[in-house]
């Protein structure tokens, strides 16, 4: 069953501080690295908790879903900032530009170019993250570490794309830092200036290497609801 509201709240608040003492930790000022509270598979009632406590920064992993959560919970409060961090598939580009504020799964040619062709056709121009395959895991999405400088400058200059970072999702198993470490060398060679790294089980590791943002679902939300 989920979880009462107060125990989603209690949570919620003790990842909050231990967001602050990784900050803490690693001599960063209070309030750089932010939190992607991540709502996927959790309904809106879930979300208002969080809402009413102050959190206006959420992630999603899937267009449909949000967009059948999100435009009501928008209309009770405008402020949110979406991010889309599942994978993006080309012919739901538009519906996806409409929704979110970030883009955090951009990996391929062929989405840069829709995106590109979305932007240039209507007034929202999303932010974009370009997903890195970090470990170089052949089932995960996100462009090789080694194609990665040729695919960022495409991005920015062949297709003119508001690059604003990179993001990644490291093996589960192993130490992420060093993994971590490499995606901040990537943007720092590019100046970008945002890194969306780390999550539930690693984030203050990713805040020690510099994350911007960090997606937070199951140390917040408790287990996923899939039925």
């Amino acid at each position: 069953m989920p979880s009462l509201p107060e125990d989603l709240l209690a949570r919620y608040h003790s990842v909050l501080q231990r967001l602050a003492q990784a900050e803490t930790d690693a001599a960063r000022p209070p309030g750089s690295a932010r939190l992607v509270a991540v709502g996927k598979f959790h309904g809106a009632e879930r979300m208002r908790p969080l809402l009413a406590a102050g959190q206006r920064l959420f992630g999603e992993s899937r267009v449909q879903e949000a967009a059948a959560k999100w435009p009501a919970l928008r209309a009770e409060v405008p402020d949110v900032e979406l991010h889309l961090i599942g994978p993006l598939q080309s012919n739901k580009v538009r519906q996806a530009v409409s929704l979110f504020d970030v883009i955090e799964t951009l990996d391929r040619p062929r989405l840069a170019e829709a995106l590109a062709a979305e932007y240039a056709r209507g007034d929202r121009r999303p932010a974009c993250l370009i997903e890195v395959n970090i470990g170089a895991e052949p089932q995960k999405a996100g462009v090789l570490p080694e194609r990665a400088d040729q695919f960022i400058d495409d991005c920015r200059r062949r297709w003119g794309l508001p690059v604003r970072g990179l993001m990644c999702i490291p093996p589960e198993d192993g130490d992420p830092a060093p993994l971590f470490h490499r995606l901040a060398e990537l943007a720092g060679r590019h100046g970008l200036p945002e890194l969306s790294m780390g999550m539930s089980g690693d984030y203050p590791a990713a805040i020690a290497a510099g994350a911007t943002l960090v997606r937070v679902g199951t140390a917040i939300f408790g287990a996923r609801i899939t039925s």
